[in-house]
């Protein structure tokens, strides 16, 4: 394994945390906006129906995942860029 990839590793999870606050930011405003609820249904409470829970929940999945792959492209591109290395 060469120094790119390693010293990689620290930057990559700290991104990966950055991204999943963006993330979860990103995903309650589009819930309220798409939904006119102030937060996104939590599949404990009771008085929310299977859909609006399953909804809101591939809304979280998907912004996340969609979040995590541009921030972690954009990391190993920039880490190509300065050490000439792909660090994945």
């Amino acid at each position: 394994m060469n120094l790119a990839k390693v010293s990689y590793k620290p930057v990559g999870i700290l991104l990966g945390a950055a991204a999943g606050a963006v993330a979860g930011a990103a995903s309650k405003r589009i819930w309220r906006v798409a939904s006119g609820d102030p937060e996104p249904p939590k599949a404990t409470e009771p008085e929310r129906s299977w859909g609006e829970v399953l909804a809101a929940a591939a809304l979280q999945g998907a912004v996340l995942a969609c979040t995590k792959a541009v921030v972690d492209r954009g990391g190993a591109t920039a880490v190509r860029r300065l050490t000439g290395v792909w660090p994945a």
